[in-house]
């Protein structure tokens, strides 16, 4: 459905975007999608933290090997631009999903420094209306009466739109 949902929105540009589901843990499937293909944004990941933390090997699997996966179908197919997209969690990770989500900046980084094809990554905070947004939890604590639960009382939470969001990547 949502890959539908992407055909529809954008099917203005349907003789330049290809559309694809699949799984970047195969490997396979990812040099299929990528064959004549100059641009691919990268934003396969698992994304909730307690998701990882009960998870930790899907995690890895997902998020380091994945990214690499997508790194050698890019590499074979000879793309010219990947934008990997992460997460403010991967600065100074305290847990598996940010430490798997920075294991993957640095894979990206080493690759960008050594291959043809360019590679970029763009960091998200907080995009508001997004799957896993931390703002519908805040609106519930409230509601309740409270505490709203922070993870450091010294903390300084942005919030971007997804139209922000998809400008910021594009």
């Amino acid at each position: 459905f949502k890959q539908w949902m992407m055909e529809n929105e954008f099917k203005e540009y349907a003789d330049k975007l290809r559309f694809f589901i699949g799984d970047v843990r195969d490997q396979e499937r990812l040099r299929r999608a990528f064959e004549g293909v100059d641009y691919v944004i990268h934003a396969a990941a698992l994304k909730q933290v307690p998701a990882c933390e009960y998870n930790p090997n899907e995690a890895i699997k997902t998020n380091i090997h994945g990214a690499q996966n997508v790194i050698d179908a890019a590499l074979d197919s000879n793309v010219k631009k990947v934008v990997a997209l992460s997460t403010d969690k991967a600065v100074n990770p305290t847990n598996i999903m940010g430490a798997s989500k920075r294991m993957c900046e640095m894979i990206v980084q080493t690759f960008s420094k050594y291959s043809r094809t360019e590679y970029v990554i763009v960091r998200f905070g907080n995009v508001l209306g997004s799957n896993g947004s931390v703002i519908p939890l805040f609106k519930k604590q409230m509601e309740a009466g409270g505490p709203v639960t922070v993870t450091h009382p010294d903390i300084i939470r942005y919030f971007m739109t997804i139209p922000e969001a998809v400008s910021l990547v594009l």
